[in-house]
C-alpha cells in the first residue's frame, strides 16, 4: 500500500486528507518540488528546499521547512517505507494553499505539505523534441515558478506527442528561446554550449544551475543568452536537462536530426558525478 508524508504525519494513501476546500485542488494554487532519489537518499535537497522557500516567498508563504524541520529525514524515510532504498527514485514534495478566500493568496490553516514516492522510470536515450503551439509567457506572473498548476505543460507535451515527439520546447512571447516542457533547454555550437536566461520565462532549473557551475569549473565555454530560432536550428548539439533525468540528448528537433552529442555526454558524465557527492541520507 502506498505511503504519504503529509503535516508530518505517515499516512496510507486511503487516509490521505484530500480536501475539496483546498484552493490546490480547486485552483492549482500550489507549489512542488521534484527531487532524484539514489540508493534511498536524496540528491541536491538542499538546493530543491531553497527554491521551493524562494517560491513560497513569491506567494506570501511560509516555507515548509520553517513549518518542519524535519523535511530532509523525513525524505529519507519515506524512500525506507515505499521500498526505495535501492536504484532511483522520484519523490514529489507539494504545498497547497489550504481553505480561503479565492480572491486570497493566503495559505490557510489547513493547507498541506505532502510528499509521496516512486520508482523511477528510465529515461528516453535521447529525446525528439517537438515545438510547441503557444509561447511561453516570459511576463506572466507564473514565469519562473514550479507552480502545481500544470496544465500548460501537459496540453504541449500531449500536442508533442500525437506529433510523434516525447518533448516540446516553449519559445516566449517575444520569440526567444525559452525552455522544455519538463526541463530546460541547451544548445552546442562550435563547442559553445548555451542557455537562455531566467528573463526568458524559463525555472531557474536545479540541473539547469548545476551545468553552469560544473562548466565554469572546467573551464568550457558556457553563456547564458538570449536565443532565436535559428540558433536552435543551427545547434550542432541540443539536451535537455531536469532534476530526476540530468542531460539527455536531442536526437531530433522537428524534422531536423542532429548527430553526435559528444558535449551533451561529457556534461552528463560530470552530472552523475556530482550527483553522487551530493546525496543526503
Amino acid at each position: 500500500m502506498s505511503t504519504y508524508w503529509c503535516n508530518g504525519e505517515w499516512l496510507a494513501a486511503r487516509d490521505f486528507p484530500a480536501a475539496p476546500q483546498d484552493r490546490g485542488a480547486q485552483l492549482g494554487l500550489g507549489l512542488f518540488e521534484t527531487l532524484l532519489g539514489m540508493d534511498g537518499r536524496m540528491v541536491f535537497c538542499e538546493r530543491h528546499l531553497a527554491r521551493l522557500a524562494a517560491g513560497c516567498a513569491r506567494l506570501g508563504w511560509l516555507p515548509p521547512q520553517q513549518q518542519f524541520a524535519d523535511l530532509p529525514e523525513a525524505m529519507a524515510r519515506l524512500l525506507q517505507l515505499t521500498g526505495l532504498t535501492a536504484g532511483l527514485a522520484r519523490l514529489r514534495l507539494t504545498v497547497t494553499a489550504g481553505s480561503g478566500a479565492l480572491a486570497d493568496l493566503a495559505s490557510g490553516a489547513d493547507r498541506l505539505v505532502w510528499m509521496s514516492a516512486s520508482p523511477l522510470v528510465e529515461p528516453h536515450a535521447s529525446l525528439a523534441l517537438g515545438l510547441a503551439p503557444w509561447p511561453r509567457n516570459e511576463r506572466g506572473a507564473l514565469a519562473g515558478l514550479k507552480c502545481a498548476a500544470y496544465a500548460e505543460n501537459l496540453l504541449a507535451l500531449d500536442a508533442a506527442r500525437r506529433g510523434g515527439f516525447n518533448e516540446t520546447v516553449f519559445f516566449n512571447t517575444a520569440g526567444e528561446l525559452c525552455e522544455a516542457a519538463t526541463g530546460n533547454i541547451f544548445i552546442v555550437r562550435d563547442g559553445v554550449v548555451a542557455t537562455p536566461p531566467l528573463a526568458s520565462g524559463c525555472l531557474a532549473g536545479i540541473t539547469r544551475g548545476v551545468l553552469l557551475e560544473l562548466a565554469a569549473r572546467d573551464g568550457i565555454a558556457c553563456e547564458v543568452m538570449v536565443l532565436q530560432r535559428e540558433d536552435l536550428d543551427r545547434a550542432d548539439e541540443v539536451f535537455v536537462t531536469s532534476a530526476t533525468r540530468g542531460p539527455v540528448a536531442v536526437s531530433r528537433v522537428g524534422e531536423r536530426l542532429l548527430g553526435n552529442p559528444r558535449m551533451g555526454r561529457h556534461m552528463r558524465g560530470q552530472w552523475e558525478e556530482q550527483v553522487r557527492r551530493n546525496i543526503l541520507g
